[in-house]
């Protein structure tokens, strides 16, 4: 269906291609049917409005479908329609606005089609049929109708089939086009030829009837001679049509166009007639009501392919005037005569009196909409005749359809995505879409929209390919001289000289490793196109690292995807978007409240174009201990799956069994396998003795035999010096010259620019860096400050400053809503160096110490990192290793403790769980063994991993876990569901959405800040649906001194100077506790759990006694020094 010209309403039905025009300065339109007539047509007995509206998509059309609502004054019997309330092509005012309801009618292929996800009801058709054949099972459309609109196509199916409209008119239904006799007589070839006869219409010899058989075209062939065309007699549009120039090409074209005229229109019978060779393709528009026909000038159709018009132009150049006003007379003598009804086109030479919908190059020259016959109104009516239509400058139609020139128009659909390659079933996505806007621009689009599926089903629509190509053809000297003729495209090879332009708009990354090179070439073609590029290829973290450094994780889905489509633009030639898992995962689950994985899904909608990248801690996952490795492998698999391409694998010990085990299961899901190797020491420092040049050579050897396809060097505290920069990865490069090696950093130190301009000078192919607004300190480099250092040098990255600027402002704005989680920290500490605290670390360590009631001993959490790391062995500091340290340190600030108070008391300790699982071996062992008698005084009795913990994990049954999730939370449960971090941090989320709802909706503010006293905010539930939440009250109040009263649980504290009174270490809630009233205690016997800010510390009996007293229970909140348990 079409919009009207100028009209800004919502298409509801689309046509088959995208349609752009330039014309003359638009009319004032008498009859435009974007509002209701200012003089309704006379009321006529049996008449009604209509008052639901559904559609179908017909191979490039849609149908309409009126639903009937019967009423007393409306009986459900009665077919005729009041124009001014039907309009098909429902343009503004919508269907909505008056009051008709819409109703759609779609193939399993069309299932995202826009003209069913608009409609307010959808139903399926011809589910075991073909994608054509779909939209012929007319008996399963629903009758429960008003009337039905064959769509934007009516050259093609079902408009052109007598017996769906017989149907109709026996259901009483009104169908809005030509009564089924017509539709007979204009419909059929045959027919039509006889009409043009019988009112002295001059045709060329062709059959007097439709030819069905080989044998019956041979006879009528040898009568009339060669060359013939052989044309569906049923049909149009192109399809069903083939040229024979001897009786030797007979029986292959016309079986060849009898199968097609078959599967597009549901009937192979042919019509043959003499061949005109290069004739002009002119067409008359028609409009008529049965009794009188107007005809509103023509429109030059010869530039053609294959029979289908490419170009149209109204009105037709250097057609004899004379001639001219013979076309229009032999038009409206033939529809007249015949009693025509509708809209329609007589088209000369090619010998077609056929019925087709309004075209729009006359609508825009003569500003007449030409649906309203179609809706019942007689031309008298609307004050319609042939001396109020005139003609006004021109208009040029072009097609534009995803055929590429380039390869004999071959239908390009399968390479427009990696999602098609990822999918079979489907074709390409159209990634892009920017459509033509402007004074004198109309565009009629189909199903576009980006990540709209371009189905190989129907008509090629509307992508990139044939652009260049219809540019050629304005400019040829024939078509703008009115000389082109049907065979103008043939006989002009030169109009497919044309170079590939670039999408300047969207650029791919990579240039060469592009998402069409890692799908096609898979991860191996992806490592090698990145070493062969010249430019510093960059990674932007604003979406992962760079909010957990500064804004502890906490920055929202909505806020990211907010800025997602401009990201795709200014970022599309970088690396990857690091975007996924570590924090980000758990704390959208713990904290925003989040699907983690429909994150992932959203930002993959979005950004198309870019790689996307996450951060997988090897055996680990994405949690904080190991899983069973075929669960690492399954998470793996789903991740790429919903959209995940680079992996980047990493240890927090640089243990090797566990890398090798994530480097596996990314492997095998098809995923880009970037190993990291986690930077801690100075390798420029001698006397540093534990982390040399050679331990990182090793392990990147180590890797490499493991068919890695990235090698990283993940500095995740900064350390990373621009001397060290130098020597790593010249050494890196001198011996692995052919493997990409990518550099992550982080600022706190303030060096990090300089870190990666020396990572880069010294061979490195990508750096990590953040937007501007979002970097320096604790998160990545500023990513502004390298494209410039780097512009128009050798390793220029692509990106473009000024258009970086856009995400810079954005991102400065939106951090201001997180101000509540910044660290405070207003400049780059040099003290790292010292600590070595992972930038990712800090602002969540820091945030946990205020809420464990350590703020004010940050300065000596610090320091306690520092010597927690010592006593740990001096090790790698990332997660879960670096949350070892810190929940260390914290414990070391919480009970007053240094790091000789922790050696001389550490068999007596109760240490969080995360530091006795780390001397149990449980997350790897640290390079050089663990440090005694340390180990030994925290494990005690607890048994100690030899190797990979998780090689001693039983396989995880995943049907039984399935299983048991949809039995509690039904069958829409899915593998991501499965796939979270534990079952009790998404138990938790479950019950939090059942409880709360779809929080991420709510606007950021209003989610991380309490609403003001009487504000009120507006909340979009769903696609038109905003309700408005206001804070009317609080709490209950006082009337006399207006105070709310709250009522306090005062603890009692544990005597510090008693063994047998035990206290909380810190605060936190008891997750569980294991031991009851009045049981016997060994000494070292755990006895609660507790949980404060993501870190467990189990609580042990110091001595061996019994249970006397038990003041807490499971979910209770204790603040450190709160009595637990006394022991007698």
């Amino acid at each position: 269906m079409l919009r009207s010209f100028r009209s800004c309403g919502a298409r509801i039905a689309p046509p088959p291609l995208t349609r752009h025009w330039a014309v003359a300065p638009p009319l004032t339109r008498r009859w435009a049917s974007t509002g209701a007539m200012a003089t309704p047509p006379p009321a006529r007995p049996g008449w009604r409005p209509i008052k639901k509206v559904s559609m179908v998509r017909t191979s490039g059309g849609a149908l309409l479908l009126c639903k009937r609502e019967p009423s007393p004054e409306r009986p459900a019997h009665s077919r005729a329609a009041q124009a001014s309330a039907w309009q098909p092509q429902c343009a503004a005012p919508s269907p909505a606005q008056m009051d008709i309801k819409t109703v759609a009618i779609y193939s399993k292929e069309d299932f995202n089609s826009v003209h069913r996800t608009k409609a307010d009801e959808a139903f399926l058709v011809g589910q075991d049929k073909s994608p054509v054949g779909a939209y012929l099972s007319a008996e399963e459309i629903e009758n429960n109708v008003d009337a039905i609109h064959p769509g934007a196509r009516q050259d093609q199916a079902p408009a052109r089939n007598t017996r769906f409209v017989e149907l109709c008119e026996q259901a009483g239904i009104t169908f809005i086009g030509p009564p089924s006799q017509v539709i007979q007589r204009f419909g059929d070839k045959t027919e039509a030829r006889q009409l043009a006869e019988e009112f002295g219409v001059p045709v060329v010899p062709g059959t007097q009837h439709s030819v069905e058989t080989v044998e019956e075209a041979r006879d009528f062939c040898q009568s009339i001679g060669y060359p013939v065309i052989c044309k569906a007699a049923f049909g149009g549009g192109g399809r069903g049509m083939r040229i024979v120039r001897s009786e030797d090409e007979l029986e292959t074209n016309f079986l060849s166009a009898s199968r097609e005229a078959t599967t597009a229109f549901g009937n192979g019978a042919m019509f043959i007639e003499r061949y005109v060779e290069s004739p002009r393709h002119v067409e008359i528009q028609i409009i008529a009501d049965g009794t009188n026909a107007t005809h509103l000038f023509e429109r030059d159709c010869s530039v053609q392919r294959r029979h289908q018009k490419i170009v149209e132009v109204a009105p037709s150049i250097g057609l004899p005037e004379s001639l001219r006003e013979s076309l229009y007379a032999d038009a409206i003598r033939i529809t007249k005569g015949a009693g025509y009804f509708c809209a329609g086109t007589v088209e000369f030479l090619v010998d077609r009196k056929t019925i087709q919908v309004e075209h729009t190059v006359t609508e825009v020259i003569t500003g007449v909409d030409l649906v309203q016959i179609a809706a019942g109104q007689k031309l008298h009516e609307i004050g319609l005749s042939q001396e109020d239509v005139a003609m006004r400058g021109f208009a040029i139609q072009a097609r534009v359809t995803t055929e590429d020139p380039a390869e004999d128009f071959r239908p390009d659909t399968a390479r427009l995505s990696a999602i098609a390659a990822a999918t079979p079933s489907c074709s390409g996505r159209i990634q892009v879409w920017r459509p033509a806007e402007g004074f004198g621009i109309r565009l009629d689009g189909g199903n576009a929209y980006p990540g709209a599926r371009v189905l190989a089903h129907y008509d090629s629509m509307l992508m990139k390919t044939n652009i260049p190509f219809i540019l050629n053809v304005l400019k040829h000297p024939d078509f703008v001289s009115g000389h082109a003729t049907t065979s103008f495209i043939g006989d002009n090879p030169q109009l497919l000289d044309f170079t590939d332009a670039r999408d300047r708009g969207q650029k791919q990354y990579l240039e060469s490793s592009s998402p069409r090179v890692l799908t096609e070439e898979g991860p191996e073609g992806f490592a090698k196109a990145v070493r062969q590029s010249q430019g510093l290829l960059l990674t932007d973290t604003t979406w992962r690292d760079a909010h957990q450094s500064l804004l502890a994780t906490r920055v929202r889905t909505r806020d990211i995807l907010a800025i997602a489509p401009l990201t795709s633009h200014v970022l599309g030639k970088c690396y990857s978007l690091e975007n996924w898992g570590g924090a980000t995962f758990d704390v959208c689950l713990r904290f925003l409240r989040e699907c983690p994985w429909e994150r992932l899904q959203q930002m993959r909608e979005d950004v198309p174009n870019v790689p996307f990248q996450m951060l997988l801690r090897g055996a680990n996952g994405v949690g904080y201990t190991n899983y069973p490795d075929n669960a690492v492998f399954k998470f793996c698999d789903v991740a790429v799956k919903n959209g995940m391409d680079v992996f980047r694998v990493f240890d927090s010990l640089n243990y090797m069994d566990n890398l090798k085990l994530g480097v596996d299961a990314v492997g095998a899901a098809g995923g880009v396998v970037e190993a990291a190797i986690s930077y801690t020491g100075d390798i420029s420092d001698p006397s540093k003795a534990k982390y040399t040049l050679d331990y990182y050579l090793d392990l990147a050897r180590q890797l490499v035999e493991c068919h890695i396809h990235v090698l990283c060097i993940k500095d995740m505290a900064g350390l990373l010096k621009p001397a060290a920069a130098t020597t790593l990865i010249s050494a890196l490069r001198k011996e692995f010259p052919n493997l990409p090696i990518h550099v992550h950093t982080h600022d706190t130190a303030g060096t990090g620019v300089a870190s990666m301009l020396a990572c880069s000078a010294a061979g490195a192919d990508a750096v990590d860096c953040a937007v501007d607004s979002m970097s320096g300190m604790t998160s990545q480099p500023s990513m502004g400050s390298l494209v410039a250092a780097l512009q128009n040098g050798e390793r220029d990255t692509g990106v473009e400053l000024q258009e970086l600027s856009k995400l810079i402002e954005y991102w400065e704005t939106v951090r201001f809503s997180y101000a509540a989680f910044e660290s405070g920290q207003k400049s780059g500490s040099s003290e790292v160096y010292d600590h070595e605290m992972p930038g990712g670390q800090y602002t969540n360590l820091q945030f946990q110490s205020t809420s464990l009631g350590l703020a004010d001993q940050w300065s000596q959490v610090k320091r306690n990192y520092a010597a927690a790391n010592r006593l740990l062995g001096d090790i790698v500091k990332v997660t879960p290793s670096s949350k070892v340290v810190g929940d260390l340190a914290q414990f070391m600030a919480a009970n007053g403790l240094d790091e000789e108070g922790v050696r001389a008391q550490a068999e007596t300790l109760s240490f969080p769980s995360s530091v006795v699982e780390y001397f149990q071996g449980a997350i790897g062992i640290p390079h050089g063994g663990f440090p005694q008698p340390m180990q030994a005084q925290v494990v005690k009795e607890l048994p100690v991993f030899a190797g990979r913990p998780g090689a001693e994990l039983p396989p995880l049954d995943l049907d039984a876990s399935m299983a048991a999730l949809k039995a509690k939370y039904g069958d829409s449960t899915s593998e991501t569901d499965l796939m979270q971090t534990t079952p009790r941090v998404f138990e938790q989320f479950k019950a939090d959405v059942h409880h709360f709802g779809d929080v991420s909706k709510l606007p950021t503010r209003a989610y991380i800040e309490p609403l003001e006293l009487g504000e009120e905010i507006s909340v979009e539930l769903e696609r038109g649906k905003t309700i408005g939440i206001s804070l009317e009250a609080i709490g209950m109040l006082n009337e006399k001194d207006a105070t709310r009263e709250a009522t306090k649980v005062q603890r009692p504290k544990a005597d510090g100077g008693d063994v047998n009174s035990v206290g909380a270490p810190m605060p936190g809630v008891v997750v569980e506790t294991k031991v009851a009233l009045g049981e016997n205690v060994a000494a070292g016997t755990p006895m609660l759990i507790l949980s404060a800010m993501k870190m467990e510390t189990v609580v042990a009996a110091p001595v061996a006694g019994r249970v006397a007293q038990l003041t807490v229970a499971s979910g209770d909140d204790v603040q450190a020094g709160d009595l637990l348990v006394e022991l007698q």
